[in-house]
């Protein structure tokens, strides 16, 4: 068994070294997506005793899983039953952690958090997504890069991770360096120095506000971001196009559907798909068209909008939430990840184009001989349950964070805000927003007003809830400015949270 895992490494790697990513993804195309998901579903449940049983626990008879349909009637698996309810081994391949060499930590936001064991060889279906990035979005293959990589370091899935997908790519021959100073904006800051200057561009990747956080200070420093050619790589957390022109405007982009790009990920997943210039291109021609949206995504709000390959990650939805299939060391078998979401074919999205004007590339900004990728969609709000409800309307984190985003706000303030509906002495329902302060900048009265209105201008443009069931006396949003990393609300060290409930 030692000798085997051995010798499927070796072939996993050189299969992807000596691929072009092209012919990687031709290939992909060429498969039955549901077919391939249909066979990981069935040597699952030979191979993994923990599906096994849960199969059978649930009278699950295999003879009747033969077809896809019938693969869409099997449980739904999820932290609670199946991950929780297992032992880790048992939900390997072989009831063993063999062959898996390293671990991530889930955040454990919904509870008891959660280990993810894997090997390396797993990690170059992730490294595609990675080299999509570079290749179509930052044009890696041709200039020489510095990747800098600004997650945290240790158990967590964001930087380990990034950093080994980035290895795998220069390894694999990209001009490219990987400098790992983590979350520390000092050491941050001394690698670019030193280093950015010896390259034609330099990646900035990281969770979106941290890496706000970065260009900003950064420039307070003196960084002249745009003469090291910046490009950026997010995930983590949705933010609207409002934000990614003012990071361009901050970092020096000059084609913004070609200068950044978000992916989307998770600790039990890995990367299930990334932004690619068409989807950049296809959301910030939406974020002008907010009933197009509505349309398209079924709500007012703009979700992160990606790219995927189907026979990688296979996504399903369930009440308007994600289910996602892919091979793994703990495989997952239509896992609820409890986003909301949904998914789009290629030729789906390029219909809906079509019937509101857009008949070419060049009609969405892009270059007349840009070529997308013929690989479907899934869009994603996040977590089902980040909203707050304010007179029955949905009020997203999204839409408080364009006006956040304004000209006349957003150098004041990072971006950061807590959004709470609470109860007045007089019974009636006020809409509060908890505001971070840029560092050094004091609270001013203001200030404070000029938030408050831009906050409800994005509100009654992006939310038809809100302006339709708010009466226009509560529109006007309570703002409190807090100063830079506020304990209270915004305590460095920990995952920030956009929503409070009225009890905290």
């Amino acid at each position: 068994m030692f000798k085997q895992n051995i010798s499927n490494t070796e072939a996993a790697f050189q299969r992807y070294l000596g691929t072009p990513l092209d012919q990687l993804l031709e290939e992909r195309l060429s498969v039955d997506p549901q077919a391939r998901v249909l066979a990981l579903f069935k040597r699952c449940a030979e191979q993994v005793p923990a599906y096994r049983d849960f199969l059978e626990t649930r009278k699950i008879d295999l003879a009747e899983i033969a077809d896809y349909p019938a693969f869409q009637t099997v449980p739904l698996m999820n932290k609670a039953n199946y991950m929780q309810a297992y032992a880790l081994p048992r939900r390997c391949f072989g009831g063993s952690l063999h062959g898996a060499d390293r671990v991530a930590v889930s955040s454990g936001s919904t509870g008891q958090p959660t280990f993810w064991p894997r090997s390396a060889a797993y990690e170059l279906d992730v490294a595609v997504r990675f080299e999509q990035v570079f290749v179509d979005s930052f044009a890696a293959d041709r200039r020489s890069t510095l990747a800098v990589v600004c997650f945290a370091l240790g158990n967590w899935v964001g930087g380990l991770f990034t950093t080994s997908c980035c290895w795998h790519l220069a390894r694999k021959g990209y001009p490219l360096m990987v400098a790992t100073p983590g979350n520390n904006k000092a050491e941050i800051f001394r690698v670019v120095r030193e280093l950015a200057p010896h390259f034609e561009q330099t990646v900035l990747l990281g969770y979106p506000p941290f890496v706000k956080d970065v260009l900003d200070a950064g420039a307070a420093e003196g960084m002249a971001w745009a003469e090291y050619r910046t490009k950026l790589v997010f995930a983590g957390e949705v933010f609207s196009e409002e934000w990614r022109t003012l990071l361009g405007q901050r970092s020096g982009s000059l084609q913004p559907c070609f200068d950044s790009a978000s992916l989307y990920g998770t600790a039990d997943g890995g990367v299930l798909g990334n932004e690619t210039p068409f989807s950049v291109a296809i959301r910030r021609w939406l974020a002008d068209r907010p009933r197009a949206a509505r349309e398209l995504f079924g709500e007012s709000r703009l979700p992160t909008l990606v790219q995927y390959d189907p026979c990688n990650r296979f996504f399903e939805v369930h009440e308007n939430t994600l289910v996602v299939s892919g091979e793994n060391s703990v495989p997952l078998l239509r896992y609820h990840i409890a986003d909301k979401g949904g998914v789009l074919g290629f030729d789906e999205m390029w219909d809906f184009l079509k019937q509101h004007g857009i008949q070419s590339i060049a009609d969405l900004g892009l270059p007349v001989d840009f070529k997308p990728r013929a690989l479907p969609f899934v869009f994603v709000f996040g977590r089902a349950d980040f909203t707050v409800s304010y007179y029955g309307a949905n009020i997203y984190p999204e839409n408080i964070s364009v006006g956040l985003e304004q000209a006349d706000v957003a150098r004041w303030v990072t971006g950061k805000f807590v959004l709470q509906v609470l109860d007045t002495p007089a019974g009636d329902k006020a809409l509060r927003v908890a505001v971070e302060l840029q560092p050094d900048v004091p609270p001013d009265r203001l200030l404070r007003e000029t938030i408050e209105v831009a906050i409800k201008q994005q509100l009654l443009r992006l939310n038809s809830e809100f302006a339709n069931y708010t009466p226009a006396e509560r529109q006007l949003p309570h703002v409190t400015l807090h100063g830079f990393a506020d304990p209270d609300y915004f305590p460095l060290g920990v995952k920030h949270r956009y929503t409070r409930t009225s009890a905290e």
